[in-house]
């Protein structure tokens, strides 16, 4: 197993493991993420342990003429009784995406350093967050119920990171927003996930993938 070094550069793709194991260690600095995402490379890693930088050997991919959109999704959508907006509060919501229970998983591999490393990039102008706000009467204010982040380099591709949802379907409400109103050429969901496959995601092989880019 490669491990980086203070040098910003990857392996070749091909050097990965069959779990899609690229490398070991380096940083979390802008230029080596904006590096890593424009090549189709990830860090993916639990607190504690080293990064380590990943390359599937298939990737989840969604193309907006993919999307697929339920009659329930429909009617959630028609009923308009959420508030949606792009760029407003990204720290809220990957704070969200790293703090809220999720089902089947114990802890989360949003670690603290990479909490930082994508509020960084968010001000750099290369990450984005979409939120989904619901007026709480009791307040009287707008509350975050849901939402998403990931990393944008202006090439056209989304590179998806995490979603939250506090109340049912506001993450999907999320990302078809994303999908149909944010010009991408496609979404890059990463690896195989059930929930983005009900909505037309589908995995390609590592080598189409990155023709894409």
């Amino acid at each position: 197993m490669i491990w980086l070094s203070e040098k910003l550069e990857f392996p070749p793709h091909k050097t990965a493991t069959k779990d899609g194991v690229l490398a070991l260690g380096g940083d979390l600095s802008i230029e080596r993420l904006k590096l890593a995402y424009s090549n189709g490379i990830f860090p993916w890693y639990s607190e504690g342990e080293p990064i380590v930088w990943y390359t599937p050997p298939e990737r989840m991919l969604l193309f907006p003429e993919n999307l697929k959109v339920s009659k329930s999704m429909r009617k959630v959508i028609k009923k308009n009784d959420f508030i949606i907006t792009e760029n407003t509060a990204f720290e809220e919501v990957i704070f969200n995406c790293k703090t809220i229970n999720r089902k089947d998983e114990f802890g989360t591999w949003i670690t603290d350093d990479m909490q930082q490393a994508y509020i960084n990039l968010h001000k750099n102008g290369f990450a984005k967050s979409i939120e989904v706000w619901h007026f709480d009467s009791a307040q009287y204010k707008q509350i975050l119920v849901g939402g998403l982040y990931g990393v944008d380099l202006g090439n056209g591709v989304f590179c998806g990171e995490s979603m939250f949802s506090k109340v049912s379907n506001v993450s999907k409400l999320a990302f078809i927003h994303l999908v149909n109103n944010c010009g991408y050429k496609f979404i890059d969901c990463q690896v195989y996930n059930h929930h983005l496959a009900s909505l037309g995601a589908l995995e390609v092989s590592r080598k189409e993938f990155l023709k894409y880019l």
